[in-house]
């Protein structure tokens, strides 16, 4: 799934790949890994940060949110609460 060009539609359509490849160990045992490429892990990595850099230090935020603690990256956990309380933009979660 390696990303090819860098244009916003792309973006959107290659970051929604790596989205459904992470949540397809949603019904698979824990532990079960799941494959991305170092390239797509580093892609998005450096795009996640770039997006928590420009947020402002104060958040101000809308009802109704899930807010939710530490989950010490576990992965089945945050796929649990996925499951429970939906997914974006549907559920928006809040967490610290």
């Amino acid at each position: 799934m390696m990303r090819q060009n860098n244009n916003a539609a792309s973006d959107e359509s290659w970051i929604d790949g790596i989205i459904d490849k992470l949540l397809s160990a949603r019904n698979k045992k824990p532990g079960t890994p799941v494959d991305i490429s170092v390239q797509d892990a580093t892609t998005l990595c450096n795009q996640a940060r770039e997006v928590l850099l420009s947020q402002p230090m104060l958040l101000e935020l809308g009802a109704p949110i899930k807010i939710c603690g530490d989950i010490h990256g576990q992965y089945t956990d945050l796929l649990r609460l996925f499951e429970y309380g939906g997914v974006s933009p549907e559920a928006e979660f809040f967490f610290f």
